[in-house]
């Protein structure tokens, strides 16, 4: 929540003159404040829009208490300009950092005390004593193994993590003082309740850790668990808040949904009239952030972390794709790793380096106002308070109020590039702020007359995405980056510094990031363009309802098929992936002309139930099933491998799990895996000659894929791997009458005995030539994927299309891939498989060349779990008792058990429409009743047991399944079939 401008001089030894100084200064200008006008001006809530009349400027980002402040930090020196989350503290303005290089000269002497100080105290002795040119002359280390820019929660948070890690050898630089960038404003709201389980497990840990920060460091953070209440004012929110805390409860987080009567009894100032639920976490709290990052930066020092603060960071050193070191404005720094904590500044950062960094983040003028006390003031416990219908949380500030929100027309800024080095407090905008301060006037009237102390307006930053931003740099080795936190960096600060840590010193983080990874973004998310127009539709959804498939509305139709405009017309209805659009569906040409205002509902459907498409989809599903369907898929990623001998094939055999030495035209479905045996990819291999293969992947995969693949492979002038993505349209041709479809636009045989499973072949389709012809569907039905050049696409697809009307051929989506791919139980990498996910997880030990005696990544950690056993397992689950019409559907992320114990969640679900029933494929454990912890999962573990899926709080019977059943029945179905026939012949 930072930037690589920042905050934090050194550390005085002279305690008492220090304090005593401060003391002096700070209530002179105390004194003289009081007798400004502004101090003298009175705004209530109520007449909010006026006090923009009366307010003056003062001293920007800074707020005054009635009483003297309260010099708690023991580190005086590294007091934070301002402290907006401190329920206790008053904070005086950051003088403002001049930039300019830094004189240097003979620094030799105080170098080699700074390396010899145990820890910043005695360091900061030193520079106490100092004067001011001697202070401005320090050196910087000349070398390093880490160099983290950024001193507010972010980049201390990672010092500190790394420290604890063993790594000491590390310099964090801040262009300004520690913690006087985003962190210095920070509202200090600790909240776990959050929809992803990884930002529910990084918000808890930093819950945890910044309980016990105190007692570590001896640096009080402001910290008090207050628990948060999360209001419904509709039923939809009300399920939303049912399924986070489903979530929250099986993660170990206290939490439990509760009536308007009870947030009544826990929170008596509040309207509730209008409210049908709320959410209670109890464990949630505040904490002052800039503390937080003072005690995490203290700790870090005191492990050996070197700290410079007015120090900028100019570019990072790049030599051959890796960082080499980091050009300051003090000198140089040698170092093999260097870490973006550079808060909204992060983006420029990354593209000042010799090889830009794309860092995909733009910041929004954030509003919240600070009240002076109640009559009664609000005790330090008092719960914070989150109307996302009303757009606005609310928390106990010194005994008033500090409420802020996410409105629906936020304001970008900074779009143009960096103008603060330190954050200053923005202009008031009182009429912009009017909708959250009635939203608060209505939740609590009885404020109407409070009297307010401040506008506050400061920047955040945000993501394409509304995730936060970690991980390697897919083009740059050792550049990690942590960044982007969408108003919530004080809950993920600590989990996430911890996150990436792990990553840098083990090689890969303990949980599934994927979802915050940096290499889920490419370069097209980084248009300033593009960011500002999605970040002003990002920071309204913060509080606005997540139902299932939502849609982003900005930055579409930037990655097109050749077929968009095609396909638009008849009537298709999208969806964006990795920037590319994607059909979900088709509208019939019947229903279209019906009404405009069913099309538009159709859009703007937003359940928790059966969706408005059911029935489109079910047509399409049973086309793929009866007839022929035909899917643009060109969004997946394509990628070539040649090289002029075997070194394509050797180094394949080395990445891939599968054996990949197989026959020209035949296509090899396997894994790209990790040293711990982890999907990094799942992919299809076709073998075009002894020489070339192509490769392909999910859309998402383009990026990581790409950058995991240049990382293994050697520097080799005859091995070539190009990315061949934009070059082919992708058609897949689904259903049983598609082999009558491509036989007669190629007027070659397409029978099984001619184009076996799993073949490719370079072949003619209409008047074009080169079509690369696969069996396969990504579905486990019968068909062709058709991989055509780009200048062919709509003449190959024109042809297939009025050939295929005689067999019924149609159009269809990615909702009907979804729902035949899940009810055949093949899992997508992204959804269901991840870098911790294995094969023999998942029942792929027959994609596995473990007994060929070749030498792959990962191979021996599947040897050893091949050995021991697997502590998940990868299952099918058929709901029995569930009403399709009337129950809440089951999306993802819906928690499973066994035996009433919790054992896992799913990880996707659909609706089939072969089986009529919804399935969910997810992962079983077997956790202890005793210890908690994983034990070994078999197949006997599995059958034996009685399942439930959690949906929204309600559990429904499940029955479990290793196996697909559709085949089952279908065979039946064939049977009964049969037996009618003849039972009518007789």
């Amino acid at each position: 929540m930072n930037d690589y401008a920042g905050q934090h001089e050194v550390i005085s030894e002279n305690m008492t003159a220090q304090i005593t100084v401060d003391l002096a200064r700070y209530v002179q200008e105390l004194k003289q404040e009081r007798k400004s006008p502004r101090s003298r001006a009175r705004r209530t809530l109520a007449g909010g829009r006026k006090a923009r009349k009366v307010a003056g400027r003062g001293f920007p980002g800074t707020f005054y208490s009635s009483g003297p402040p309260l010099l708690r930090n023991p580190l005086p020196a590294l007091r934070p300009a301002a402290t907006f989350g401190d329920p206790r503290t008053t904070a005086v303005q950051a003088p403002r950092f001049r930039r300019g290089v830094a004189e240097r000269g003979a620094r030799a002497t105080v170098a080699r005390r700074q390396r010899t100080s145990p820890g910043w105290q005695n360091w900061s002795s030193m520079r106490s004593n100092m004067s001011t040119a001697e202070a401005q002359s320090i050196a910087i280390p000349a070398q390093a193994q880490v160099v983290i820019c950024g001193g507010g929660i972010m980049g201390t948070s990672v010092a500190y993590h790394l420290s604890k890690m063993g790594w000491t050898d590390i310099v964090l630089l801040e262009q300004g003082r520690l913690a006087a960038g985003s962190t210095r404003f920070c509202a200090g709201i600790l909240s776990t309740a959050r929809h992803l389980t990884i930002e529910q497990k990084m918000a808890d840990y930093s819950n945890k850790l910044y309980h016990q920060l105190e007692q570590e460091t001896g640096i009080q953070t402001g910290y008090i668990r207050t628990g948060s209440i999360f209001l419904a004012q509709t039923q939809d929110r009300l399920i939303s808040l049912k399924r986070i805390n489903s979530s929250l409860n099986v993660t170990g987080i206290p939490s439990e949904i509760i009536s308007p009567k009870k947030v009544a009894e826990l929170y008596p100032l509040l309207n509730v009239h209008d409210l049908v639920g709320a959410m209670h976490v109890p464990e949630d709290a505040v904490v002052s952030s800039a503390d937080v990052a003072l005690a995490l930066a203290s700790a870090a020092s005191q492990n050996g972390v070197q700290i410079y603060d007015r120090t900028t960071v100019l570019h990072i050193m790049v030599k051959k794709g890796q960082v080499t070191g980091v050009e300051t404005d003090k000198g140089q720094i040698e170092c093999q790793y260097f870490v973006n904590c550079a808060g909204q500044w992060a983006y420029e950062l990354g593209l000042s380096n010799e090889e830009p960094v794309s860092i995909p983040l733009h910041a929004c003028e954030h509003f919240y106002l600070l009240t002076r006390p109640l009559e009664t003031p609000l005790q330090s416990n008092t719960p914070t308070i989150v109307d996302a219908d009303g757009r606005i949380y609310i928390r106990n500030w010194q005994g008033g109020i500090l409420s802020g929100g996410f409105e629906k027309n936020p304001k970008p800024i900074f779009t143009e590039g960096k103008n603060q080095l330190e954050i200053q407090n923005l202009q008031e905008d009182w009429d912009h702020f009017e909708p959250l301060l009635s939203s608060l006037l209505r939740r609590m009237p009885e404020l109407e007359t409070l009297e307010i102390m401040k506008l506050v307006n400061c920047p955040e930053t945000f993501t394409p995405d509304m995730r936060c931003i970690m991980g390697e740099s897919p083009v740059v080795q050792g550049y990690f980056v942590l960044a982007g936190m969408n108003s919530a960096g004080l809950s993920f600060g600590g989990g996430a510094g911890k996150y990436l840590a792990e990553w840098m010193v083990h090689g890969y983080p303990s949980e599934n990031i994927w979802d915050l990874d940096l290499k889920r973004f490419g370069a097209l998310q980084s248009s300033r363009t593009f960011l500002r127009h999605r970040v002003m539709e990002v920071m309204p959804l913060i509080y606005d309802l997540k139902v299932p498939r939502w849609d982003f509305q900005t930055g579409r139709q930037l990655r097109t098929s050749p077929l968009y405009d095609r396909l638009d017309a008849q009537g298709a209805r999208w969806m964006e992936k990795h920037g590319f659009e994607r059909p979900k569906y088709f509208v019939p040409p019947d229903k279209g002309k019906k009404s405009h205002f069913y099309l538009l509902a159709l859009e703007q459907s937003k359940t928790f139930y059966k969706p408005d498409w059911f029935d489109i989809v079910e047509a399409e599903v049973k086309c793929c099933k009866e007839a022929v369907c035909v899917i643009d898929m060109s969004s997946f990623t394509k990628f070539e491998i040649t090289s002029t001998g075997d070194q394509a094939l050797e180094i394949l055999q080395y990445l891939f799990s599968n054996d990949l030495d197989v026959p020209v035209g035949h296509i090899v479905h396997t894994g790209m895996l990790n040293e711990g045996g982890g999907y990094e990819n799942d992919c299809s291999i076709a073998r075009l000659n002894k020489r070339s293969f192509f490769m392909i992947s999910p859309t998402d995969q383009q990026v990581h894929c790409w950058a995991w693949l240049k990382k293994h492979m050697p520097k080799d002038n005859n091995l070539l791997l190009e990315d061949v993505t934009w070059k082919y349209t992708a058609l897949n041709l689904i259903g049983p009458r598609a082999v009558d479809v491509l036989s007669e636009l190629s007027y070659a045989p397409m029978t099984p005995d001619h184009f076996p499973t799993l073949f490719c072949k370079e072949m003619s389709v209409g008047y074009a030539n080169g079509i690369r012809v696969m069996s396969m569907t990504h579905t486990g039905e019968p068909g062709f994927m058709l991989y055509i050049p780009i200048e062919y696409a709509l003449h190959v697809y024109n042809e297939v299309m009025n050939v295929g009307q005689k067999y019924g051929i149609r159009n269809a989506g990615y909702y009907a891939l979804r729902s035949l791919r899940i009810e055949k139980f093949f899992a997508f990498w992204g959804q269901d498989l991840n870098t911790l996910t294995t094969p023999l997880e998942c029942g792929r030990e027959s994609w596995v060349k473990l007994e060929k005696g070749m030498d792959f990544i990962g191979r021996e950690a599947l040897l050893q779990q091949k050995q021991n056993g697997v502590y998940k397992r990868f299952t099918m689950f058929i709901l029995d008792d569930h009403d399709t019409d009337l129950d809440l559907w089951p999306w993802w992320g819906e928690p499973i058990f066994r035996n009433g114990q919790y054992v896992g969640k799913t990880t996707s679900s659909a609706y089939s429409y072969t089986l009529e029933r919804h399935v969910c494929l997810g992962f079983v454990h077997n956790f202890s009743e005793d210890s908690g912890e994983e034990q070994v999962v078999t197949a006997d573990f599995i059958n034996r047991g009685e399942y439930e899926i959690d949906i929204a709080g309600h559990r429904f019977q499940a029955k479990a399944k290793l196996y697909p059943v559709t085949s089952l029945f279908a065979h039946k179905r064939r049977k009964d079939d049969v037996e009618l026939s003849d039972l009518h012949g007789k």
